[in-house]
């Protein structure tokens, strides 16, 4: 993106509010309900976003010229932020090719992208894309073949870490998608040929590349057929972990491992007996039980329980460079972001991915100098 370009872009779209709301112009009723929604009556979104607004933190003022340095090193690599790009199933039914475009941006910026199981691109298309930046989010195989297969697939298209999600017991129902006809494979009802006609170019991306479809998973399934596909991982992906199973996958994979979802302090201590590299404190963007606490207010818990051991990563909740100011002010050591990424996209396609870290980046900067912090290290002191 040139400068020019930059500056223009960050005139008219200033914040990931503004990115939220060109989103929701430029993509059908049912892609953006899927994206927007959570579960039940949904007041899970609203506490992550509520509480998270409720941190508030003391400026240490008179530090002089602060220029802030936010990069940092997780697993033995070295990144140029503390954040990167959290995973999201699906992510083509927002736009076209998000997988595509967010690895891309990833290996510009040199933050991590994490790919879904259940994305819309394959490792093997991903991977070489993020390059060193990739890393592979895991939906447990009830099958030991799969899961070896799955991993062998990550770990030779480059993938480093593993994230195995934790959070997702079983697929929870989220009315709000099912109301607006969500269903997989979707169904070319004459409400869905409405949208596409009134957002062209959405469709024009969407006709070019196809629509929608779980490649990751055809290979398995034996089939490309979006409803053979879905319903093989109905009955395959997910539902099985346990302690057990974690053991099983920390002695297959061969690299940092990563728990996702984690909430009570005795999970995040059994998971460190058990070797994992890294815990991520999270509720899954509240899309899975409406009465979970805000992400935000499980942290500071879990920090303790973990004491320093291994690192802290930290999502759901997060729109701004000062919500991840306050996640790691609150003892995490990186966050990631999935919603924020795929408004960007969304909202400015092949742009999108590189505009969103450039607000993320500002804003987190601006924050730090408010703060007093010229590095990260000091936003914990």
């Amino acid at each position: 993106m040139g400068k020019n370009t930059l500056i223009k872009r960050m005139q008219r779209f200033p914040s990931i509010i503004d990115l939220q709301k060109r989103a929701k112009k430029r993509i059908p009723h049912v892609a953006w309900e899927y994206l927007d929604c959570g579960t039940g009556n949904e007041r899970a979104v609203s506490r992550n976003l509520e509480k998270m607004a409720e941190v508030t933190l003391v400026p240490k003022l008179l530090k002089g010229d602060l220029n802030p340095d936010i990069t940092t090193t997780l697993f033995g690599q070295s990144y140029e932020a503390p954040f990167g790009v959290a995973p999201v199933g699906l992510s083509g039914l927002m736009w076209p090719r998000s997988e595509c475009i967010l690895a891309e941006t990833a290996a510009k910026y040199k933050i991590p992208y994490s790919l879904s199981t259940v994305a819309t691109q394959t490792p093997e298309t991903i991977g070489p894309i993020a390059g060193d930046m990739g890393w592979f989010q895991l939906y447990p195989p009830r099958e030991v073949d799969i899961r070896g297969d799955l991993l062998k697939r990550a770990h030779d298209a480059g993938f480093r870490v593993l994230v195995v999600t934790a959070d997702v017991p079983t697929p929870s129902r989220r009315e709000r998608a099912l109301r607006a006809g969500l269903v997989v494979p979707l169904r070319i009802t004459p409400g869905f040929v409405y949208e596409a006609l009134i957002h062209p170019v959405w469709t024009y991306h969407t006709l070019k590349c196809g629509l929608p479809r779980l490649r990751t998973m055809e290979k398995y399934a034996g089939s490309k057929k979006m409803r053979d596909i879905a319903n093989f991982v109905g009955r395959k992906i997910g539902g099985t972990l346990s302690w057990d199973y974690l053991k099983d996958l920390r002695e297959a994979w061969q690299g940092p491992l990563v728990l996702k979802g984690v909430h009570h302090p005795d999970d995040a201590e059994q998971a460190i007996q058990i070797g994992v590299d890294g815990i991520q404190v999270s509720n899954h963007g509240a899309r899975q039980f409406d009465g979970t606490p805000a992400a935000i207010e499980l942290l500071p818990a879990v920090v303790r329980q973990v004491n320093g051991r291994i690192p802290i990563l930290f999502d759901s909740g997060v729109r701004s460079g000062l919500d991840i100011l306050r996640a790691l002010a609150l003892g995490a050591d990186f966050v990631l972001l999935g919603r924020p990424f795929i408004f960007g996209v969304a909202a400015l396609g092949k742009y999108g991915g590189d505009h969103t870290v450039e607000i993320l980046t500002t804003e987190l900067k601006n924050a730090m100098i408010q703060l007093g912090c010229g590095t990260l290290e000091e936003i914990k002191a």
